[in-house]
């Protein structure tokens, strides 16, 4: 019995630390949606009421809409721009005769070492004309200046970029992996049968490595969900005009800490009901995808 139980006490640490800054956090947000109150005295039990003035009050709900909109095209453009750079890259990293192939991947893997905050701010001041427009004009691309975080049209896209950019790296690096497991002798089987590279590519590299698309997607899509802190460093001074660059994320720090609505305080109750639909939907996302990917692969 000792010898099959062993293992326990090695995953125990980890288990107790998850459970108390990861599981316990996530279900008292669960309980706290059910009250209002910002104090445990003042604390009144208001089952659905605070979920009711979430999607029924005009004010509150269209800046809820306005940021659930806005992180699906966060999400998307991560989608599209980050993990398709990183799959094209990782295609060309692991080409056989590629030189230079470690220099590149440690050029495309620093900007995930960079501290979030100091990255957005950093991006904040390239992107301010002021600091930009002479820079740009000397070098003949003075078309391109313009207040970028300032422009609802451009602020959130700025945003996500600027977030691709820094979180290419982690893909991209996954992407090797799951290209470099797959067996030679198939891709050489490949070659003699006079497969085109995009043929192999196509038909027999993405299949196998469909578990760790699966992965990459899922993790995009709940770091997203989650995003915060690019969007807190780089919104335009007193936020985007009209709140534009706002997520999930960003809305529930709003509300439910610094107070950012018409009540003027922190209201708890509807932050934690805010973290709650989100928590569900992940929930509704990630379980089917995981389930409908990991099947298969190498």
């Amino acid at each position: 019995m000792k010898k099959t139980l062993h293992w326990v006490w090695y995953l125990l640490p980890a288990l107790l630390i998850y459970t108390i800054f990861m599981a316990f956090p996530l279900l008292d947000s669960l309980r706290l949606s059910f009250f209002s109150g910002n104090s445990p005295k003042s604390r009144v039990f208001v089952g659905f009421g605070n979920f009711t003035r979430l999607f029924t009050d005009a004010t509150i709900s269209t800046r809820y809409w306005g940021a659930f909109k806005n992180t699906w095209i966060f999400f998307a453009i991560h989608m599209i721009v980050q993990n398709g750079l990183g799959i094209l890259f990782a295609v060309l990293l692991t080409q056989r005769g590629m030189k230079g192939r470690h220099a590149y991947q440690t050029i495309i893997f620093i900007p995930t070492t960079f501290a979030v905050l100091i990255t957005g701010y950093l991006w904040k001041l390239m992107l301010n004309p002021v600091w930009s427009g002479e820079f740009l004009a000397s070098i003949g691309l003075g078309f391109l200046k313009h207040p970028y975080l300032g422009d609802t049209k451009t602020a959130l896209i700025s945003v996500s970029l600027v977030s691709c950019w820094q979180w290419l790296g982690i893909p991209t690096m996954m992407f090797v992996a799951a290209l470099r497991n797959i067996s030679e002798d198939l891709l050489e089987a490949c070659e003699l049968e006079g497969a085109s590279k995009a043929q192999t590519f196509t038909h027999v590299k993405l299949p196998l490595i469909k578990p760790v698309v699966g992965i990459i997607s899922v993790l995009t899509f709940v770091n997203n969900f989650n995003a915060f802190d690019i969007v807190f460093a780089m919104e335009n001074v007193n936020g985007a005009p009209e709140y534009s660059t706002d997520l999930i994320g960003t809305l529930f720090y709003r509300y439910g800490i610094a107070g950012q609505h018409p009540i003027g305080i922190p209201d708890i109750g509807l932050g934690a009901a805010i973290a709650s639909i989100t928590f569900i939907l992940l929930f509704i996302v990630v379980v089917p995808t995981l389930a409908k990917t990991q099947k298969g692969g190498y």
